[in-house]
């Protein structure tokens, strides 16, 4: 069973404006993806990858190698939820031959790190900016911590809400330490984000996604809501 430790971070204002600008950047090349995906009907992270990387990477040189390839993932991970979801509007099974939908990541989507763009140790994150590395001091409560040696670390996503950043930590089911995906285990901590609770249900799992008014309505859990999707014409 899949679990979520959220974590606030406590950041200045110029913080906040990198944090920010890392989140439009990551967006914008998840939209660069899209006309792909819509031409090719293919979304399988690794496929996509060896069809865009090297371009994305020449088209947008300062979000870096990795963070290229953490929106390749994104955009690899938000389809398989709008076309294989079970009762998605926009399901495979439904569209047949008819076009893909457009499809557009907001500027508030959520942004995916990994070992190399994200590091914990001795209570300290230390996370990839577009313009260098940003470190915040982190508290977790045992049970929090527990987590981090006791089961597998699969994503770690910065978030905004209003305008709070926080790092959401999902976990798998429990396994040996070879696989965290995370190079250290913190010891120390900062404050949870307001309103989440370690333990809770996916919070990937959003309960609403945006549909423009020519849509039909009553979507399914589980859809992305930090992406506008319309009906190809």
């Amino acid at each position: 069973m899949n679990s979520v430790v959220s974590i606030g971070l406590n950041t200045t204002p110029e913080q906040s404006a990198r944090l920010r600008a890392l989140q439009i950047a990551f967006a914008e090349v998840c939209n660069a993806l899209v006309p792909t995906v819509r031409e090719t009907r293919i979304w399988n992270r690794v496929t996509l990858h060896h069809m865009t990387y090297k371009a994305l990477r020449e088209r947008f040189p300062a979000l870096g190698s990795q963070m290229v390839c953490n929106a390749i993932y994104s955009v690899s991970r938000s389809c398989r939820m709008v076309f294989q979801t079970a009762g998605s509007p926009f399901h495979m099974s439904v569209l047949g031959d008819k076009p893909l939908p457009m499809m557009r990541f907001m500027d508030t989507s959520p942004v995916y790190f990994d070992r190399h763009t994200l590091s914990l140790k001795s209570g300290q994150v230390s996370m990839y900016t577009l313009d260098g590395r940003m470190r915040f001091k982190l508290t977790l409560r045992p049970e929090d911590e527990a987590a981090f040696h006791q089961r597998k670390l699969v994503e770690v996503v910065l978030k905004k809400s209003g305008e709070a950043f926080f790092l959401n930590f999902r976990f798998g089911e429990a396994m040996g330490a070879e696989n965290v995906l995370l190079a250290e285990v913190p010891s120390t901590s900062l404050a949870r984000a307001p309103g989440t609770d370690s333990g809770s249900a996916d919070t990937d799992q959003p309960t609403s996604v945006f549909i423009r008014p020519d849509l039909p309505t009553g979507l399914p859990t589980g859809l992305p809501d930090y992406v506008e999707l319309e009906a190809a014409a």
